[in-house]
């Protein structure tokens, strides 16, 4: 694990610490984390998206920018010494159950930050705002709403 400090509260950092001493530092910022979380949160299956509302819509485009905010993001992050916690939005696919998907996405977020940040994370909280229901899409642009009430139901 590395040897995460905190000089502002803010970014982590860690010293580069060999046998000869110091031979630099890393700072790792909390949009990093974040990055980190959304992607393996939105590579979880089940997860149909991650935020909601403008934030959802803001984080599709500067989740993808270097450098973007932490004010719009979808996944907010606290990043301490040697800790990080997590909260983050997710809307589900309809059928899955919800308690495994939440257990798939700890697991999932969990291995990659630590992987990639040797921070450890305490605590992810997860809010479910919604449940994806995938013919809700296709009955939402259909021009022939009453059709069904006529002949077929389907055609």
């Amino acid at each position: 694990m590395v040897d995460i400090e905190s000089r502002s509260g803010n970014p982590a950092t860690s010293g580069g610490n060999q046998e000869g001493g110091v031979r630099g530092r890393t700072t790792i910022a909390d949009g990093v984390v974040a990055t980190i979380a959304e992607i393996a949160i939105r590579e979880t299956d089940g997860v149909h998206s991650v935020g909601k509302g403008a934030s959802k819509a803001l984080g599709a485009v500067t989740g993808r920018v270097s450098g973007s905010s932490g004010r719009g993001r979808t996944v907010k992050v606290e990043v301490g010494e040697k800790q990080t916690a997590i909260d983050v939005d997710v809307e589900v696919e309809y059928g899955v159950p919800i308690h495994e998907l939440a257990d798939r996405i700890r697991t999932h977020v969990v291995d990659a930050v630590e992987t990639m940040t040797g921070l450890e994370v305490v605590e992810i909280n997860i809010n479910v705002f919604d449940v994806h229901i995938p013919d809700e899409d296709d009955e939402d642009g259909s021009d022939g709403a009453d059709s069904g009430r006529d002949g077929s139901r389907v055609q």
